[in-house]
């Protein structure tokens, strides 16, 4: 059997049947780390309709081992993965709870994060010793909105991008922000806002970068024939991929072309059998404005150099042709710090129809794709709520 044979094979054999997130998001003192995890897989479970008892598969990434979660969580799992690649190590992790639920490894796996993001509660102090502490720092190359600022300025000099284009994005998150209850940020902006605010580095403002908050997040997924007795409407797993290209940006062949979500994309796409153009719903990691553009123009969805036009023409807000980011995003919802679980959240709220004043008419294809580092890493997911051909 071939690769692609054995992949289409996974399709739609496990879904989503449980997504929350922790009791609160913000600025949360009073709250560690595990504490923000325990809460959202507490909540998503109970959103599936399951007990904690009846979990046996744990996958999370960042400072908390899935083996601790468990010894929290009173449970002995039969399965863990700890994969980790930056904030889309979740998005990369339901391919490989689909891969496990398919092959018997575990019958009820559960995806976590949680991050004390903005206030450091239970946040173990690090030591640098990666290639990029001892190659790139030294010389410049220090914090997230330097690293992604030179990817985000080589963008505007290739194909002539704005700042009004990249604030344009902002706002558009903005507009969906405003509708939704849990985000932060929800006060309308305008281009003029966001060029206005304060410059942290170039081409960057505050309002281009994402918010640092306090989070935690979860999603369910057990096998079809299992999901029917859950709780809520399951949400089929239909495509996954994931990739790599780089670590250090000066390693990076293309600073305007993620080559790991190309990658990612097109085996998700594979797998669904589906293409670029038949989503109705798009969920897209927005660390910084430039991000959800480069990444439509990586996926194929925009040609190169124009994945600006779907925000700036109005096409990614509410009411517009393809709606992106419907939760607010890492720029206005909640951004702790690995943000990849949030999106996935999102998408299955609105393929179950559970938005509210947000929720996409008629949605029944979603798309949820993230990155890892400075678009090092990508993980790609089809989402559905129907199981398609």
């Amino acid at each position: 059997m071939s690769a692609t044979a054995d992949m289409k094979a996974l399709r739609n054999s496990a879904c989503i049947v449980g997504a929350d997130e922790s009791d609160e998001i913000g600025s949360l003192p009073g709250k560690s780390q595990l504490t923000l995890h325990l809460e959202a897989i507490s909540n998503a479970v109970g959103d599936a309709g399951l007990k904690i008892s009846d979990v046996d598969g744990i996958f999370t990434a960042g400072q908390h081992s899935p083996a601790l979660l468990g010894e929290a969580l009173g449970v002995t799992p039969r399965y863990v993965d700890g994969t980790s690649v930056g904030g889309c190590s979740f998005i990369i992790m339901v391919g490989h709870a689909v891969a496990a639920l398919h092959h018997g490894l575990c019958d009820v796996a559960v995806i976590s994060h949680g991050e004390s993001g903005r206030s450091g509660v239970g946040v173990s102090p690090r030591r640098d010793t990666s290639l990029t502490g001892q190659f790139e720092a030294p010389f410049g190359f220090g914090g997230a909105p330097t690293l992604f600022g030179m990817i985000t300025t080589r963008h505007m000099h290739e194909y002539g991008t704005t700042l009004e284009q990249w604030a344009q994005v902002a706002v558009s998150t903005r507009q969906w922000a405003m509708l939704n209850p849990k985000a932060l940020r929800r006060e309308p902006i305008t281009v003029a806002d966001v060029l206005a605010s304060r410059p942290v580095v170039y081409p960057f403002n505050t309002l281009n970068i994402c918010l640092v908050t306090d989070a935690g997040g979860a999603v369910v997924l057990t096998r079809a024939d299992r999901a029917r007795d859950c709780a809520k409407k399951p949400v089929y797993v239909r495509g996954v991929g994931e990739g790599t290209e780089h670590v250090m940006l000066t390693q990076m062949k293309d600073l305007t072309f993620s080559e790991a979500t190309r990658l990612a994309g097109e085996k998700a796409f594979r797998m669904a059998s589906v293409s670029s153009r038949d989503f109705d719903h798009i969920m897209l990691y927005d660390a910084f404005t430039s991000g959800p553009p480069i990444m439509l123009e990586s996926l194929g969805i925009a040609k190169r150099g124009e994945g600006v036009h779907f925000f700036a023409e109005g096409r990614s807000t509410p009411g517009g042709s393809l709606p992106i980011n419907t939760n607010g995003g890492g720029l206005s919802y909640t951004h702790p710090g690995m943000y990849g679980i949030f999106p996935i959240i999102e998408a299955t709220r609105q393929l179950r129809g559970e938005c509210g004043a947000r929720q996409v008419p008629g949605v029944k294809l979603s798309l949820v794709n993230g990155m890892g580092g400075m678009l090092s890493a990508a993980g790609t997911l089809v989402l559905s709520n129907e199981t398609g051909s």
